[in-house]
């Protein structure tokens, strides 16, 4: 599955694979899946610290992220990226209990809300790897600072094939403080 990028928006497109376990670098703070290997156990609680609203820095601009608590095995999250005073993209995510594990699935949309993905269709991160401070999904990772920082990396892959990390810095906005685990 890959987005469709538009005008302003680099020329994304997303890593995707199958399953985890067995890693292999993305590039320097990401994981990819290997064929054939299965996602550590995890559930949406091991992420609630993630629940509120985070702003910082990403893609030349500046980026926010909002994420509910969990509720039934799922959290939902949005993003938007503002550069230069304007709205250059958003997404809506989900971070689901699938078979044991997690999976982030990530719908991009252009200002209008016109979509980059086709209907029924979704960027899926599968979890690969879970450390004290770092969640790795295919391609993704969150990289826990305390309460109120994170870091998130993303592998991107140019029409040429090359693979390049965006990090997303983020401080939490207000609002309930999680305890560090």
């Amino acid at each position: 599955m890959t987005a469709r990028p538009s005008g302003a928006v680099l020329a994304l497109i997303l890593l995707a694979a199958a399953t985890a376990s067995a890693q292999a670098p993305a590039a320097e703070n990401t994981k990819r899946l290997t064929a054939g290997a299965t996602s550590p156990s995890a559930t949406v609680a091991d992420m609630a610290w993630l629940a509120g609203r985070w702003t910082g820095d990403g893609l030349g601009g500046q980026v926010e992220e909002i994420w509910s608590p969990p509720q039934v095995g799922a959290m939902m999250g949005m993003f938007r990226l503002v550069r230069e005073e304007t709205i250059v993209f958003y997404e809506l995510m989900t971070l689901r209990e699938e078979n044991g594990s997690l999976v982030l699935r990530v719908k991009h949309f252009n200002p209008d809300l016109t979509g980059w993905e086709e209907k029924g269709e979704t960027v899926d991160f599968p979890l690969v790897r879970v450390t004290a401070d770092r969640f790795y999904f295919d391609g993704l990772t969150f990289h826990r600072h305390g309460n109120d920082a994170v870091t998130i990396y993303v592998a991107i892959s140019a029409k040429d094939g090359a693979v390049r990390e965006e990090a997303f810095r983020y401080t939490r906005v207000g609002g309930e403080r999680r305890p560090a685990e």
